[in-house]
C-alpha cells in the first residue's frame, strides 16, 4: 500500500512548489510561505508516523533527521528549503523504487512466467483448457508454440526445442527427445508437442523457483540491518554538530543549514539496493540465493566442501575400455552389443551409459527373453541363443566359468559380462571429472577460498584419484550422511560452503554455513536444505557465487560509507554558513542520486576477470524412454548419489 502513495506524493510536492512558484510571480509572499509551510509540516507529521513504525522494526533516527529538518526550515522562515527537503524524500523514495524495480528485474520475470494454464487431452479425442493447479500426474498435455511448459513431464513427441534460459540461465535453445524430462517454466519452441505430466503444479520445478524467488526477495541481509545501526552514531553526529553550529553562530539558521545536508537517504538505500542487485544478478546466471543474509556468508567462505558424484564429476559413467577374456571368440564390440541388450532391462545407473555407448558405435540392441533384475547385483537375460549375464564379480563369478577378475586403476570401475555360461569380459566405466573442475577450484581460492575438501560415500581409491586430478587439499571417502555432516562441524576454517547434489547431501548442505544445491539435475531434498541453488548444472557457478557475494558486500559497503562520508563532508561545510538551505537540500539529492547508482553496480561484474571459469559446453543428455511412454523394455535412467550401488 506504502507504493501507492509514494508518487502521488511526488506530484503533490511538485504542485504545491508550483503553487508557491506562482504565489511568489504575483507578489503574494505571505500566502506563499504560508501553503509552503502548511504542505511541508503535513508531510514531517504523515513522516513522523512512519518514524514510529520504523522504530518498531529497529530503523533508529532514519526519519528522525528529515521531520527536524523540515519543521526546523519551516520554522526559521526557510519554506522553500523545506519543500526541497520534501521532494527530496518523496523523490528519493520514487528513485528507491525505481531501483528497487531495476535491481529485482530478473526476480521479477521470473515470477511473471508463472504458469497459468493446460491444455489436457481429453478422452474420444479434443482438448479442454483447464488451470495449471488441476493438473494431475499421468495427465496428457498439449503444449503449443512458444507457449509455457506447465508441469513437469516427459515429452511424449518425437522431438522438441526448449528455451530453458528462465531456469538454467542457458541462453541456447535445449533440444528433447521422446522420453525425456521437461521442466516447467521452459517455453516451447516453434512446435506444438505432447507431454505427460509427472508432477502437479506445486510439486513442479517452477514452482519451487518460485518459492526460492519470494523467499529472496522478501529477506533482509545482516549488512541491511548494519546500516540501520549506522543511523543511530550518524543522527547523534548531526544533531551534535547542527548544535554546535548554531551555539558557534548564535544564528538558528546555521542549525538548519547542518540538517538539510544531513537527511541518512543514503544510509537507507544503499544496502538494500545493492543486495537486490547481487541477488538478481545471480538469478540471470542462474543461481537462486534463498536470502540476502547468503550473500554475506559467501563473501567470506574460507573453506569449500564437494561431494563427488554429480558435482566435482559428471554423474554419468562412461566407457573407457573393453577387455575380452581369452578364448572367449567375441569381438568388443559384439560383446557391449550383448552387454547393452542384456542391459535395457536394468534399472541400474550404468544401465544408460553402456546402452547409450553401443548406440554411439552404431550397434543396435537386440531383443531379449526371460530378463531379470537380481538387485544390487546384476542383471541376466536371454539374447538370441545365448544367456547373457551382467553385474558384479560375485553375481558373474557364480553364472560363468573361467571368471577372471580385471585390474582396475584409481577413478576405474567394472561391469563383468558373461555369455552362455562363460565369462566373456570386463566393460571398464569412469565417471570422469567436470572439464571445468580444476578451474573452478583454482577460482575459489583466488577468492580466498583457503582450504578444500572432497566428502563422499565412493571408495577411498576412486575418493583419491578424483580429489587429486581435481586438486582438493583432503578427501574423505566412504562416508554416511551422518559423517559428513560431523567433519564440516569439525572444519576450522568458517564460513564453510558445501556444494553437493544427491538426498545424501541434504543433511550437511544444511549444515553448512552455505549449502549450495546443484539443483538442475540434483533432488528436491538438496534443493530445499541449501541455502543456494544452482539452475544450471555447471560447478564454476559455485565460484561465481563467491564471486558475487563478494561483490556485493564491497559495493554495499562502498555505497553506505560514500552516502555517510559525503553527507558529513557537506555538514562540516554546512557549519561554516556557506551553504544556503535550499543548496544544501539540492546538494543532498545528488549524494541520493550518487549512492543508489553505486549500488545499482552490484548488477555487473567486478572486472574483466570476473567469471574466469569458463562453463563447459552444454550437451544433451539422452535419458532412456520411460515405458510408459514409448517402449515397454526400457528403464527411464537413474541417477547415482553418493552411496550408490557399486558393480566393482
Amino acid at each position: 500500500m506504502t507504493l501507492v502513495f509514494r508518487f502521488p506524493l511526488v506530484a503533490g510536492t511538485v504542485l504545491a512548489m508550483l503553487a508557491v512558484a506562482a504565489l511568489l510571480a504575483s507578489g503574494l509572499r505571505d500566502a506563499a510561505q504560508g501553503v509552503a509551510t502548511i504542505y511541508a509540516l503535513s508531510i514531517a507529521l504523515y513522516r513522523a508516523g512512519a518514524m514510529v513504525k520504523g522504530l518498531f522494526r529497529g530503523r533508529w533516527g532514519i526519519d528522525l533527521l528529515a521531520v527536524t529538518a523540515i519543521c526546523a526550515t519551516a520554522a526559521v522562515g526557510e519554506y522553500i528549503a523545506s519543500l526541497v527537503i520534501v521532494l527530496m524524500l518523496t523523490g528519493g523514495e520514487a528513485l528507491e523504487d525505481f531501483a528497487h524495480g531495476r535491481a529485482s528485474k530478473e526476480l521479477r520475470a521470473l515470477l511473471e512466467r508463472t504458469p497459468r494454464h493446460a491444455h489436457r487431452e481429453v478422452e474420444g479425442g479434443g482438448v479442454e483448457d483447464i488451470g495449471v493447479d488441476a493438473v494431475v500426474p499421468g495427465d496428457l498435455l498439449l503444449v503449443k508454440p512458444a507457449e509455457t511448459v506447465p508441469v513437469d513431464g516427459r515429452l511424449l513427441s518425437d522431438v522438441g526445442t526448449f528455451d530453458e534460459s528462465a531456469l538454467t540461465g542457458e541462453s541456447l535453445p535445449a533440444e528433447r527427445l521422446t522420453g525425456e524430462m521437461l521442466l516447467s517454466g521452459s517455453v516451447n519452441g516453434a512446435n506444438a508437442i505432447r507431454m505427460v505430466a509427472t508432477a502437479s503444479a506445486s510439486n513442479s520445478q517452477y514452482s519451487q523457483i518460485i518459492a526460492l524467488v519470494r523467499e529472496a526477495a522478501e529477506s533482509r541481509a545482516p549488512t541491511v540491518r548494519l546500516a540501520d545501526r549506522y543511523a543511530v552514531p550518524f543522527t547523534l553526529v548531526a544533531f551534535v554538530l547542527a548544535g554546535v553550529a548554531w551555539w558557534l553562530s548564535q544564528d538558528p539558521v546555521r542549525f538548519v543549514q547542518v540538517l538539510v545536508v544531513a537527511t541518512p537517504c543514503p544510509l537507507l538505500i544503499a544496502a538494500p539496493v545493492a543486495f537486490l542487485a547481487g541477488t538478481s544478478r545471480a538469478a540471470k546466471a542462474g543461481i537462486i540465493v534463498k536470502n540476502a543474509g547468503t550473500l554475506e556468508q559467501l563473501s567470506r567462505v574460507k573453506t569449500a566442501v564437494f561431494d563427488k558424484t554429480g558435482t566435482l564429476t559428471q554423474g554419468r559413467p562412461v566407457l573407457t575400455g573393453i577387455h575380452v577374456a581369452a578364448g572367449c571368440g567375441l569381438a568388443p564390440d559384439k560383446l557391449l552389443q550383448l552387454v547393452a541388450s542384456a542391459e535395457q532391462y536394468s534399472s541400474h545407473v550404468f544401465a544408460a551409459s553402456v546402452m547409450s555407448s553401443a548406440r554411439e558405435r552404431g550397434l543396435s540392441l537386440l531383443p531379449a527373453t526371460d530378463a531379470s533384475e537380481h538387485a544390487t547385483h546384476g542383471v541376466s537375460a536371454d539374447v538370441g541363443s545365448a544367456t547373457v549375464v551382467v553385474g558384479k564379480p560375485a553375481f558373474v563369478e557364480s553364472h560363468t566359468t573361467g571368471f577372471e577378475r580385471t585390474p582396475l586403476e584409481g577413478g576405474q570401475l567394472a561391469v563383468y559380462a558373461g555369455v552362455g555360461g562363460e565369462f566373456a569380459g570386463t566393460l571398464i566405466m569412469s565417471d570422469p571429472l567436470r572439464p571445468n573442475a580444476v578451474e573452478t577450484l583454482a577460482e575459489l581460492a583466488r577468492l580466498g577460498v583457503r582450504h578444500t575438501m572432497l566428502l563422499t560415500g565412493d571408495a577411498v581409491s576412486t575418493a583419491q584419484h578424483i580429489g587429486k586430478a581435481a586438486g582438493v587439499d583432503d578427501v574423505v571417502a566412504e562416508c554416511l550422511p551422518a559423517d559428513k555432516v560431523a567433519a564440516v562441524k569439525a572444519l576450522p576454517l568458517r564460513p564453510v560452503m558445501m556444494v553437493g547434489d544427491g538426498v545424501n547431501d541434504a543433511p550437511v548442505l544444511a549444515a553448512a554455513d552455505v549449502g549450495i544445491a546443484m539443483g538442475a539435475k540434483g533432488t528436491t531434498a538438496a534443493s530445499e536444505s541449501a541455502d543456494v541453488v544452482i539452475m544450471l548444472d555447471d560447478i564454476s557457478r559455485a565460484a561465481l557465487a563467491v564471486d558475487i557475494g563478494q561483490y556485493t558486500m564491497k559495493i554495499a559497503r562502498t555505497s553506505i560509507w560514500t552516502g555517510i562520508l559525503l553527507s558529513l563532508g557537506l555538514m562540516v561545510v554546512a557549519m561554516a554558513g556557506v551553504i544556503p538551505a535550499v543548496a544544501g537540500a539540492l546538494l543532498q539529492e545528488f549524494v541520493d542520486l550518487a549512492t543508489i547508482l553505486n549500488a545499482l553496480r552490484a548488477l555487473g561484474s567486478r572486472s574483466k576477470a570476473a567469471g574466469r571459469v569458463k562453463a563447459p559446453r552444454p550437451e544433451r543428455t539422452v535419458s532412456a524412454p520411460d515405458p510408459s511412454v514409448s517402449s515397454a523394455r526400457a528403464r527411464p535412467q537413474v541417477r547415482s548419489d553418493g552411496r550408490g550401488p557399486s558393480w566393482e
